[in-house]
């Protein structure tokens, strides 16, 4: 046991006791550091993006420049932010906690994880800035196959960084039906590892479809082995399926742990137990079930059948029936309690404003009348945006501010959390929300240049991502000055109800001093 005062971050000194630590904590501050500065990069690559499009004609870059910078934020987003954040930080520090346990099943598996995605992040951010990549994070054939450029290479790094994904998804599979502490039936667990759960599901199943599908794309361009590419008797159309198997599972690996935050938040900040705990609970798994049979609504132009187009609309439009029970009981939750607005449940409340919409407009699409108009429009952009980008990232910061005492043992400015908040989700919609109309008008995506009728709209798009970048400059002031001088934080400052605050801020290098016993219902455990 560790002597007074002793915690996770002071129980060994040095950089190598930090690369070579098997603590769960630590891993996620790993995680953490590294992944925002992934964001940090393909943030600046959007604002580039953004600027290019301020005004028709070259703005700042030429097109073969567009496209990479296209490429490098949509995978660098994607691959090494969306896909593993929430997961890989928030879930790796407070997975074991909240099942009252010292660790994951597999510590050392833990960290291997963590280089693995380190070593595939590089590779690919190899390709990206060596190699030129152009093709879209899709990395759709025959483009992919006859371009000369470091296709290969990014391929090989998100095939690596997908064996991250499923080496921390089997980790937290074994951990949460392994390793919860007395008393802690499944039915008791948080809904933050419900949500951290049925991702890990995802990911074990789905990233290897993807995996194998990118090494038959190597395997093509570099053997001419006729599989995708036309001209040697493959099928482009069969990528397509190969990829959007994985790839619409994937967005609810990237919105599933965001929805788990957001239980946490809303059921702490309105002092209120949470609404119909097993709906929310078993829509998770719903959700996760669903996705694996939607793929087909990302191809009502690629020539299926209409019997296929019309299965797969309707199955598309039953994944809102479990997202919806989950807003119902979050707003069901909220009514009549004792609401704190601080700055996470601003982030929490945002969150479903900004993914209602995205969801609404997810409906639109699935239709697929309305999609053959849409498809490959700015609305697409838009609805992939407001459900990833403000669903996941909003969740993100969200569950940053609510569980930053007891990552650091004090307090962030809650001042400056408001502000963040103002910045990120007002920059959002001022960004975002002008392209639906732009997608509505015919606007291409991808493109370099636009017609002058799109103008206006662009130009308010471009300020309103201005506005993102002030919000999350100020996360980051907010983070380096409550890591420095916040106000020292007790073990509870929120009066949450789950197992991880019933720890030391910071926890100590076990967790607990003693192994916990779960006598209550979820939420009320102590």
């Amino acid at each position: 046991m560790g002597a007074a005062g002793s915690n996770y971050i002071n129980h060994e000194k040095g950089l190598w006791s930090w690369l070579t630590t098997v603590d769960h904590k630590r891993i996620g501050l790993m995680y953490f550091i590294t992944i925002m500065f992934f964001f940090l990069i393909g943030g600046i690559a959007a604002l580039g993006i953004r600027l290019e499009l301020f005004s028709t004609g070259k703005t700042i870059m030429d097109a073969a420049t567009y496209n990479r910078f296209m490429t490098f934020h949509g995978a660098i987003m994607v691959f090494m932010v969306i896909v593993p954040g929430i997961p890989a930080i928030l879930g790796n520090f407070f997975l074991p906690i909240q099942l009252g346990a010292q660790d994951v099943a597999f510590p050392k598996l833990n960290l291997l994880s963590w280089y693995v995605l380190m070593a595939g992040a590089a590779i690919s951010v190899g390709s990206l800035i060596f190699g030129a990549v152009d093709t879209g994070w899709t990395f759709y054939t025959p483009y992919s196959i006859d371009t000369e450029n470091g296709v290969i290479m990014m391929v090989v790094g998100v095939f690596v960084m997908g064996m991250s994904s499923v080496l921390t998804g089997l980790n937290f599979i074994v951990t949460t039906h392994k390793l919860r502490c007395p008393g802690m039936t499944m039915t008791k667990m948080p809904l933050f590892i419900w949500g951290l759960y049925s991702t890990s599901i995802l990911q074990v199943l789905a990233t290897p479809v993807v995996g194998i599908t990118l090494l038959l794309l190597v395997t093509e361009r570099t053997m001419g082995v006729g599989i995708f590419d036309p001209k040697l008797g493959g099928d482009p159309v069969l990528f397509q399926h190969f990829f959007w198997f994985y790839s619409h599972p994937a967005v609810y690996i990237m919105i599933l742990p965001a929805m788990g935050i957001i239980s946490e938040i809303i059921t702490c900040y309105s002092r209120k137990t949470i609404f119909g705990y097993t709906a929310i609970a078993y829509s998770s798994l719903a959700i996760a079930g669903v996705s694996f049979f939607v793929w087909g609504h990302h191809m009502f132009v690629s020539g299926q059948s209409t019997a296929a187009g019309l299965i797969f609309s309707l199955l598309t439009m039953l994944v809102g029936v479990p997202t919806a029970i989950k807003t119902f009981n979050w707003v069901a939750t909220m009514y009549k309690g004792s609401i704190r607005f601080d700055a996470p449940m601003l982030y929490a409340i945002g969150f479903l404003f900004v993914f209602t919409i995205g969801g609404v407009t997810g409906i639109m699409l699935a239709t697929s009348g309305m999609d053959i108009h849409f498809h490959d429009t700015y609305f697409v952009v838009a609805h992939f945006h407001y459900v990833m980008v403000g669903g996941t990232l909003l969740a993100l910061m969200g569950g940053l501010f609510y569980w930053f005492p007891k990552m650091f043992g004090r307090i962030a400015s809650d001042t400056l959390g408001r502000w963040s908040f103002v910045f990120v989700f007002c920059g959002f919609n001022i960004t975002f929300f002008p392209q639906f109309i732009l997608g509505s008008m015919g606007m291409p995506r991808r493109y370099f240049d636009y017609i002058p009728e799109y103008e206006t709209l662009n130009k308010i798009s471009t300020m309103g991502s201005w506005a993102i970048a002030l919000g999350f400059v100020i996360v980051l002031i907010a983070v380096i000055k409550g890591i420095r001088s916040g106000e020292k934080a007790g073990p509870n400052p929120w009066g949450a109800k789950t197992l991880e605050w019933t720890t030391d801020s910071p926890p100590i290098h076990e967790n607990f001093k003693e192994i916990p016993t779960v006598t209550g219902g979820p939420y009320e455990y102590r």
